[in-house]
């Protein structure tokens, strides 16, 4: 007699409903729009799915630490004889079950998914303030039998305004580990909750989709009003938007004595993705001031100047050898009223984010995972490709083995443009910056892209040197255009364009997918659900 186990029942399909499948997770789209779910957004729930795995692992690894430390000093007490305030430990340690929050739940699919695919979930809570968006959920849940009702199963349905229920959870003894805010359209409303309710060390994963106010200067004062800063009117836009979100987190978070450390942070289609731990440390919050700073971008050659917010000075004690911060004011502007390069004018953005925005070591372990694990996400080959570039892997010491942190990329055909003259190849400029002893990267955030420790004018420099071997008809160019002032400067140094033995990075020699290509004809963030509820500020944001 056979012991096999018995085949699955083959799925119902309800009438006016139709079957979408993401990995092994199936929910029901009812024809009626009830709750909202953007196919194309996979990419960012196998990202997702992936990221919050590879935390929970860290974050577990660390509390097995800290278990076995306790141990080691109640071992100590015990030999000492000091038996005051001791707890018996039964067994050995218990890996570590997290809970997480997703706010804003439509379908569930996201929450089932995170369900099913990390091992370490104790349970999901996911919540939406339309009741046909939870009776929807619901319904995907009870399709790939998991339980529904409070209390019980690994997905539980809150039906809640998303704020209020993560101000129920920021007590300390409520909060969760993980919060995914992933809404249509900006986040903004939802961060400072969400920044209370996340436990030390905990993941808060964000996402904003209305980069018509992040990304362009059409709608400064929207973006001002949600991000407290001004968007950046250049090719590196993308990246700004990054920083500006970014920067509203950590100063969601210092309001709080909490600070943020960025693990990972894409620019991705119509869409930025952000996941950043949430920890508590007064003296990490006084830094951000000196990690925050606004830019002054020329309008002419869009180049830009850093002026940051604060400053830290270190003392260090000669006896003890503590190392003392004081915390200052910053000099500036760090500019003329003109642009030294090509005499346009400035404008200014801001403030944002200038430090990291990336963890390597957390990127190379989601790209491990990713290579151990890659039957498990349909979007593998897009995900080792862009997380390749936000963590090369190259061990040339100027040649950057991580996506520089240092803001921004260029692209050379841009400057190339802005010089009117032949665009060099893409690996004759970072020959040319490397043989100058500048670091070099590619960035995750655009195709053709670099970013380089040098400044623009070390950039315009090499330009300027390509432009005497391959010269530009000035008779074409008007008096009055900022390509004349760039041309009429002499490069400090002669530029080497002679092929560098690094200038060849590891996603080059790889043929990755690092960059979307287009899925249907018309994609994008797609259309808003019709739930027949309004949302907190929903309409409020220009797409």
């Amino acid at each position: 007699m056979s012991n096999a186990p018995p085949s699955p029942s083959p799925l119902i399909i309800p009438e006016g409903f139709t079957l979408h499948t993401e990995n092994t997770s199936h929910i029901l789209i009812s024809s009626k729009d009830e709750a909202f779910l953007n196919p194309v957004q996979e990419f960012n729930r196998d990202l997702s799915v992936a990221c919050i795995r590879t935390w929970s692992e860290q974050f577990d690894g660390e509390k097995e630490a800290k278990w076995g430390q306790a141990q080691e000093r109640r071992a100590r007490r015990e030999r000492g004889g000091d038996r005051k305030g001791q707890k018996k430990m039964k067994g050995g340690y218990h890996p570590y079950k997290f809970i997480l929050l997703e706010a804003l739940s439509a379908t569930g699919l996201r929450s089932i998914r995170y369900a099913k695919e990390i091992p370490l979930v104790r349970y999901v809570i996911a919540n939406d303030l339309s009741s046909s968006a939870t009776a929807a959920m619901k319904r995907n849940i009870d399709l790939n039998e998991e339980k529904s009702r409070t209390g019980s199963g690994k997905v539980r349905i809150n039906e809640g305004d998303a704020c209020a229920l993560m101000y129920e959870h920021r007590s300390e003894k409520n909060r969760v580990d993980v919060v995914d805010l992933d809404p249509y359209g900006t986040a903004a409303p939802f961060i400072d909750a969400a920044v209370q309710c996340v436990n030390d060390g905990g993941l808060l994963c964000v996402t904003c989709t209305d980069l018509s106010v992040l990304a362009t200067t059409n709608y400064p004062e929207k973006c001002y009003s949600n991000y407290g800063g001004i968007p950046v009117k250049a090719e590196y836009c993308h990246e700004a938007a990054l920083r500006l979100v970014l920067n509203t987190i950590s100063t969601s978070a210092g309001r709080y004595g909490r600070y943020i450390q960025p693990l990972l942070s894409l620019s991705i289609d119509f869409y930025v993705r952000i996941f950043v731990r949430i920890h508590s440390a007064p003296i990490e919050v006084k830094k951000a001031a000196s990690k925050t700073a606004t830019y002054y971008i020329c309008a002419g050659c869009q180049s830009f100047y850093e002026q940051p917010l604060g400053r830290i000075i270190e003392k260090v004690h000669e006896k003890s050898g503590n190392v003392n911060h004081q915390f200052k004011t910053q000099v500036g502007p760090p500019v003329p009223q003109r642009c030294p390069e090509c005499d346009s004018p400035f404008h200014v953005a801001g403030p944002m984010w200038s430090s990291d925005i990336h963890d390597h070591k957390f990127v190379s372990k989601v790209l491990d995972h990713l290579e151990e694990h890659q039957e498990l996400y349909g979007t593998a080959t897009r995900m080792k490709g862009m997380l390749t570039v936000a963590k090369e892997a190259s061990k040339c010491p100027f040649l950057c083995s991580l996506e520089l942190d240092t803001p921004f990329y260029f692209t050379p055909s841009k400057i190339a443009g802005f010089f009117h003259s032949m665009c060099p190849p893409l690996d004759d400029v970072a020959s040319a910056l490397l043989h100058a002893g500048h670091q070099v990267s590619r960035s995750h955030a655009c195709p053709g892209s670099l970013k380089t420790s040098g400044t623009r004018q070390d950039v315009h420099d090499v330009f300027r040197s390509w432009v005497k071997k391959h010269p530009v008809r000035m008779d074409k160019i008007s008096e009055h255009s900022p390509a004349r002032q760039l041309l009429s400067k002499e490069p400090r140094a002669e530029a080497n364009f002679s092929r560098h033995p690094q200038s060849v990075t590891q996603s080059s020699k790889v043929k990755l997918v690092r960059y979307q290509q287009n899925p249907t004809p018309h994609w994008g963030p797609g259309t808003k659900a019709d739930s027949g509820t309004k949302r907190k500020r929903d309409d409020e944001d220009a797409e």
